[in-house]
């Protein structure tokens, strides 16, 4: 795709994920302003012919009962078995985020959640993201919190998706490793106070014979939100960070705050999707950049 400095859409639309539909054209799926549902339905989704001109089709997640909460977080949808799944968070508020699944036909749903909280044993979890392998096994990445760890905090996590109701045994992934990845000094928290770091929205893809994860550390709400990534020659590990300082996209590159990606092969080249604030503070609002992975680091193009 040509270079788009922009935001591809204008309204608030955080946590992009991209999907190529099999019919031809792309959907992209987000979190809406607040996380809150409107009218009974939570995220917003997409469509394009070409990744440059979009039209929304309205929100698409039949929402829950209030006892589940109300902030709807980081949609990621994936085709499986001739159905789209549509995995995301739910929690009241910023506390208790649990994951979850629903299901529809087509691409932009209704989708209807299946009963299932998937981390029930978390204190914590968002950012779900399912990534298929080529031999054809799926697996569930996460963001998930940790308290007995040198930097406690929000870290990512990695569980064999069996089903897509049903997870395998969870494995750390990442732990927070460096001072850009602080969210805030002294953080209450879970009835005590932490110096909190936090890694979140983990995306995997394969190339060069190798597993390259993007991903997002400190605190969204401000201009120190940034991007890096890390490699592995297996989805469940052992995951070896970029070098410390390493980042893909910092608000040094024009943007203020980008992060929560998503990526998509089109054609032979990658297209890397991320949220940005808008000028005055209020928005996040969607972009698209060309990305180069592999085979030693990962980059943007434009």
């Amino acid at each position: 795709m040509h270079p788009v400095p922009e935001p591809i859409w204008p309204g608030y639309f955080a946590d992009p994920d991209l999907l190529a539909l099999p019919e031809g054209g792309f959907a992209a799926y987000g979190t809406g302003a607040g996380g809150v549902a409107r009218g009974g339905r939570a995220f917003e989704a997409l469509y394009s012919s070409d990744l440059l001109h979009w039209e929304s089709r309205g929100l698409v997640l039949d929402a829950l009962g209030e006892e589940f909460g109300d902030q709807y977080w980081a949609p990621e949808v994936a085709g499986i078995g001739g159905h789209y799944y549509l995995f995301y968070s739910v929690g009241h508020g910023i506390d208790a985020h649990h994951l979850r699944v629903a299901r529809a036909d087509g691409p932009f749903g209704p989708f209807r959640d299946l009963g299932v909280n998937l981390t029930p044993g978390e204190r914590f979890a968002i950012d779900a993201h399912p990534f298929r392998d080529a031999d054809g096994s799926w697996y569930l990445f996460f963001a998930r919190d940790v308290l007995d760890a040198v930097r406690p905090g929000t870290h990512l996590a990695v569980a064999p998706l069996l089903e897509p109701t049903r997870l395998g045994p969870i494995r750390p992934v990442l732990s927070p490793d460096a001072d850009w990845q602080l969210y805030q000094r002294d953080r209450p928290m879970y009835g005590a106070r932490y110096d909190w770091h936090t890694l979140e929205g983990p995306f995997v893809v394969l190339r060069h014979g190798r597993y390259w994860l993007t991903y997002s550390g400190g605190a969204w709400t401000g201009p120190g939100y940034a991007m890096s990534w890390a490699v592995a020659e297996h989805p469940l590990g052992p995951w070896r960070a970029a070098p410390v300082g390493q980042r893909l996209l910092t608000s040094r590159d024009g943007l203020a705050g980008p992060g929560h990606n998503s990526i998509l092969r089109v054609g032979s080249s990658d297209v890397i999707a991320f949220h940005a604030w808008d000028a005055t503070r209020t928005q996040r609002l969607f972009h698209l950049r060309s990305v180069k992975i592999g085979p030693d680091l990962v980059r943007l193009l434009d």
